[in-house]
């Protein structure tokens, strides 16, 4: 009650932290808590770099959706021997992942080209074969010459009784591009070829944006080399997927057997990579957690060391700080057992010293009184010593509030929510949450219980229940008393 009543007695030590010890003796003080000189800036960017690796692993772990574990004990600081082990650990599990990422995509890439290039031959095969149709159909004895064009397409076999170097492109052109396309491939080539389209049954991944769209696949004809070097640079141009076309009917088989055993075994080397990259990443979230704090605690120690000044000697780190009297026992042991653990042969120590300077104000609070506290430090901290008006804001903001609420349901409500907050306030996701909004009511719980609970109270004196009239106990008011008294005359 003394701590809410006034501020803690504050005192002004002076540390003095052997340079071997320094990063031991930092780490036992605020253990639960998670957070230049230029001697440690090099450390503090070895921090920043594991703290990238680890925001790596976090986005590959969610994209695989695991479940990222989270402990309820936040993990002490790693000591200083330690933090090479972490950082090499760290290092070699993003260039494996990296490694296997990196060989995942290129076999997804090369799954879907081996794809398209199935599909197109599938469709293009319809159109050689509707142009044999169509030419079994001529009379060869009519003309020597069949009309260029009445032809939908001109088939290989065709155009090599013109004398005509006949060449062909085929591919997939993205439907949004396909009356594009075609019209410049008209004004460019000057009617020199033949286009003929048709759309894909299925929809296909785009490899630039990753989401399935629809796909087109043409196959030009065209005469000479120069048409063809202008159909090349414009499907070029159009982002198209080109692929070779076969001659004969007989190549055509052989590249479609091909590509079908490709593909099977494609997808079983994508299958075992999965699995694998899997393995790896369920085996990385399971210290993911651990990672991540020790990181957070090394890189605020680290910053706190800067802060810290060398001296003479360049071998004692001195620092300045206001400690509550209290708490001078337990400062002094942190110091004792940080020296311990580094093994350096003279211990860490601090000195009291005097000042005419005034202390910092520190008031301690816990889960029921931090609300309140906080209320009341958005209009000010008072000085050190004053009197701490949160003690009494306990009762007067709630109270003041059912004044102006004063509704028996709505204040229930409250009284329920925050009862429920309260009852499940050690769940994961109410301490972890990253909403503003949930994450300023979870941290008032207290405030909207004690709200709550007020409007209850003031709603039955208002007679007042989700903003209707009751009327429980009745009226104590009657107006006979009037008449007999005479008052009316």
């Amino acid at each position: 009650m003394g701590s809410l009543f006034r501020g803690e007695p504050m005192c002004l030590a002076q540390l003095f932290l052997q340079s071997g010890s320094a990063y031991e003796c930092l780490s036992e003080l605020n253990p639960n808590i998670s957070v230049f000189q230029r001697k440690f800036v090099n450390e503090v960017k070895k921090c920043e770099e594991m703290e990238r690796i680890l925001g790596y692993l976090v986005q590959e772990i969610k994209k695989a959706d695991i479940p990222l574990p989270e402990g309820d004990v936040a993990p002490p600081a790693p000591l200083l021997k330690h933090i090479l082990e972490i950082q090499e650990q760290l290092q070699k599990l993003e260039t494996e992942l990296r490694e296997v990422t990196k060989n995942k995509e290129k076999l997804r890439k090369n799954l879907l080209e081996l794809t398209e290039y199935t599909c197109m031959l599938e469709v293009t095969q319809r159109f050689v074969r509707r142009t044999a149709e169509y030419e079994s159909q001529l009379h060869v004895n009519c003309e020597e010459f069949p009309s260029v064009e009445n032809e939908p397409l001109m088939d290989y076999n065709c155009m090599h009784r013109l004398g005509a170097k006949l060449g062909f492109v085929s591919g997939l052109v993205h439907t949004a591009k396909v009356e594009a396309f075609e019209k410049m491939l008209w004004r460019v080539c000057k009617g020199y070829t033949i286009l003929t389209y048709a759309e894909l049954d299925e929809c296909l991944e785009d490899p630039d944006t990753g989401e399935n769209t629809r796909w087109f696949v043409f196959l030009v004809s065209y005469w000479g080399e120069q048409i063809g070097q202008k159909v090349k640079k414009i499907c070029d141009c159009y982002h198209c997927h080109v692929y070779p076309y076969p001659n004969t009917m007989e190549e055509r088989e052989v590249i479609v057997e091909g590509l079908n055993v490709r593909i099977l075994d494609l997808h079983t080397v994508l299958h075992k990579t999965e699995e694998y990259l899997r393995q790896v990443l369920c085996k990385a979230s399971e210290s993911i957690y651990t990672w991540v704090i020790q990181v957070k605690k090394m890189k605020a120690i680290y910053h706190v060391l800067n802060l810290c000044s060398f001296d003479v000697t360049n071998k004692c780190l001195i620092a300045e700080v206001w400690c509550p009297v209290a708490d001078l026992q337990n400062l002094r042991h942190a110091l004792e057992e940080g020296s311990r653990k580094s093994g350096a042969t003279v211990s860490s120590f601090m000195n009291t010293i005097p000042t005419t300077q005034p202390p910092p104000t520190l008031i301690r609070t816990n889960k029921f009184t931090s609300g309140f506290q906080n209320i009341v430090d958005a209009y000010g901290v008072g000085n050190y010593g004053e009197v701490n008006p949160a003690l009494y804001t306990i009762i007067t903001f709630p109270f003041l509030f059912a004044v102006m609420f004063g509704d028996l349901g709505h204040g229930l409500l409250m009284f329920i929510f925050a009862l429920l907050t309260i009852l499940y306030e050690n769940h994961p996701r109410l301490k972890r949450s990253q909403d503003e909004i949930m994450k300023m009511l979870f941290e008032g719980r207290y405030v909207i219980l004690l709200m709550g609970l007020f409007s209850v109270y003031t709603g039955l004196i208002y007679n007042d229940c989700f903003s209707k009239s009751l009327n429980i106990f009745g009226s104590g008011w009657n107006v006979s008393a009037m008449f007999e008294q005479n008052v009316w005359r």
